[in-house]
């Protein structure tokens, strides 16, 4: 029996968690006294996930940093669960699990070490083209895109496009 390719298993996906900085990032922040750090997000990856929470998927942010202009930013796309300042994302993504999450029908697109242990866990780890080598190692799929610069949309393409949910009608509105 073959094994299946990894598009074989985008298909059976419905739930996808993503790190912020060094996914939706490209791990630089820009630090300026008495505000949020600074974080700017690739367009095409914001178009991806609300067209991906429109189509019916669940999008999960687990951020080890603290930012409200980030969860700000995930609600207006239509993301509902957004947990920030998580020191311990297993301990998190464990909390999911036992509120019904099922990492048989999960990825997680993180990229460093803090990232690893989730990522041991569910169905579908992946990461961008610049990830650390330990997560690379262990990823299912390695963008071609290094983070900030649309490994998000690349991962959530090319599973909408396997479920035939890429060019319906609601994606040509935000």
């Amino acid at each position: 029996m073959s094994e299946m390719t990894y598009k074989e298993k985008l298909a059976g996906l419905d739930t996808f968690l993503f790190d912020v900085d060094g996914v939706f990032t490209d791990n630089r922040v820009l630090l300026h006294p008495g505000i949020d750090p600074v974080r700017t997000f690739h367009t095409r990856d914001a178009y991806a996930v609300q067209h991906a929470v429109k189509e019916g998927l669940r999008i999960i942010i687990i951020s080890g940093g603290r930012s409200q202009g980030v969860v700000d930013s995930f609600h207006r796309l239509g993301v509902k669960e957004v947990y920030t300042s998580t020191a311990d994302k297993l301990e998190r993504f464990e909390r999911l699990v036992e509120d019904g999450l099922s990492p048989a029908t999960t990825a997680y697109m993180g990229d460093d070490i803090p990232d690893l242990k989730v990522m041991q866990r569910v169905a579908f780890p992946c990461c961008p083209a610049d990830a650390a080598e330990e997560v690379k190692a262990i990823s299912a799929f390695v963008s071609r895109k290094a983070g900030g610069w649309g490994c998000v949309r690349d991962l959530l393409e090319q599973t909408l496009k396997v479920k035939g949910l890429w060019l319906t009608d609601g994606a040509h509105t935000w």
